[in-house]
């Protein structure tokens, strides 16, 4: 099933900041090329296209700038929104889908592949300038920059949705400290978003960025996977796919326990450390990866991230260790030791590998990610007066329909409960 790319009306005099608006026809074949690949959030297009249900809704987006996200930005200026997106990560925006979406499809795009801190916030805050009703997160930064910086927003925002765990922790958090401004829909929550999303797009997006970065052969080579939430099991599967040798690192006795049981190793960073050849961060924590590791890592040790922040990596104490640096590859920065000469190869400065290096996830993984944030967007409008100032789940009714549709689209059928099974399962009188 091909989704049908509108046309919103271009807004006149919308500003923009994006590397060069001359890729946009390259940005828009490939931001085609997704869509091919998005069946469910195509339906969700062809209904908001009759029903408008975003008229006149200010949408501030903090996004991955993908051919995926341009497709959700798409279908929200096609359900009546007013859509302006900047980066989430300065090292995953993919300049041309940036200028197309400016050029095609009037939607003003702050975001530049590698922008520096400075340009990072200043493209949050021309966002946030268009004074949202609605944000739309990757990691919760227009949220902290509202909450700490622009409280003065509040008074124009109905809601907001977050796509990551990361931005759910500090979300959570925020509520739990009775600081949380407005409602927010984690849409990180939903099966239909971890379950597929974080296992299988992250699963193979990280090992697609680690091995374009660097041609390694993981066949025969010892990963080693901190972390072994949704994320953490999709890279250390896909890893073993390839014929690595994997190791679990944890600290939930729980996700360690289930790590084994699913065959692999499992051992305290401080032990893995010394095994290791290649070294991938999904915790969402911070300094997985500290002093000590670095010292007692392998020569020529591959360290990436794939967890929100570079945070997971300590870069700082990974510096100081250092004689010298130097660039050897594109994505690879190489870490000469102080006294032992000890080379440590780190990957996209510790960002994102899989955006980093690469395209990120596959359209079709991200199809049902962004089928959660058009349907919550859709969600918060409608039911924004009864919202409270909380952090809710993607309702059910929403997580069931994106995997009914996903289903159609594959061309998957499934079992109906019978009027006998539906009464047993209600009932407490038939037993055994």
């Amino acid at each position: 099933m091909t989704m049908t790319l509108s046309q919103p009306k271009k807004k006149s005099g919308a500003s923009f900041d994006v590397k060069d608006i001359g890729l946009a026809e390259k940005g828009n074949l490939r931001i085609e090329w997704a869509a091919r690949s998005m069946p469910v959030l195509s339906l969700i297009q062809s209904r908001f296209a009759k029903e408008k249900p975003l008229t006149g809704v200010r949408v501030a987006a903090c996004l991955h700038v993908t051919t995926e996200t341009a497709n959700l930005m798409i279908v929200l200026a096609t359900g009546g929104a007013d859509v302006t997106l900047c980066a989430s990560n300065p090292l995953s925006t993919q300049d041309d889908v940036a200028a197309s979406l400016v050029k095609h499809h009037g939607i003003p795009t702050f975001a530049i592949k590698g922008e520096d801190h400075k340009t990072y916030y200043r493209h949050i805050n021309a966002t946030l300038d268009r004074k949202p009703n609605l944000t739309m997160d990757d990691g919760a930064d227009l949220v902290s920059e509202i909450h700490s910086k622009r409280k003065n927003l509040n008074k124009h925002i109905i809601g907001g949705t977050e796509e990551t765990t990361t931005g759910v922790i500090r979300l959570r958090s925020l509520e739990a400290k009775h600081l949380l401004m407005y409602p927010i829909v984690a849409v990180n929550d939903a099966f239909t978003k971890h379950f597929f999303d974080n296992r299988y797009g992250t699963g193979q997006s990280t090992l697609d960025g680690i091995i374009r970065a660097t041609n390694v052969l993981l066949a025969g080579s010892t990963v080693v996977v901190s972390g072994y939430g949704w994320c953490g099991r999709g890279v250390a599967d896909k890893a073993r796919g390839l014929g690595a040798k994997v190791i679990v690192t944890e600290v939930d006795p729980l996700k360690a326990l289930e790590a084994a049981l699913d065959g692999f190793q499992v051992m305290g960073m401080n032990e893995a450390a010394q095994a290791g050849d290649v070294f991938v961060t999904v915790t969402g924590n911070l300094n997985i990866i500290r002093r000590d590791h670095f010292l007692k890592m392998k020569e020529g040790a591959i360290v990436a991230n794939s967890g929100h922040f570079n945070a997971e990596i300590d870069i700082p104490a990974l510096e100081k260790l250092s004689a010298k640096r130097r660039r050897v590859r594109e994505f690879v920065e190489e870490f000469t030791l102080s006294g032992s000469g000890k080379k440590i190869n780190l990957l996209a400065d510790g960002r994102l590998i899989n955006l980093s290096a690469a395209e990120g996830h596959p359209a079709s993984v991200m199809d049902m990610s962004f089928a959660n944030q058009a349907l919550s967007a859709e969600y918060i409008v409608k039911n924004a007066k009864e919202l409270e100032k909380k952090v809710y789940r993607v309702p059910e009714n929403i997580d069931r329909e994106i995997a009914r549709l996903k289903l159609k689209s594959m061309a998957i059928q499934i079992d109906e409960l019978t009027p006998e099974q539906k009464k047993y399962l209600a009932s407490w009188e038939m037993g055994t």
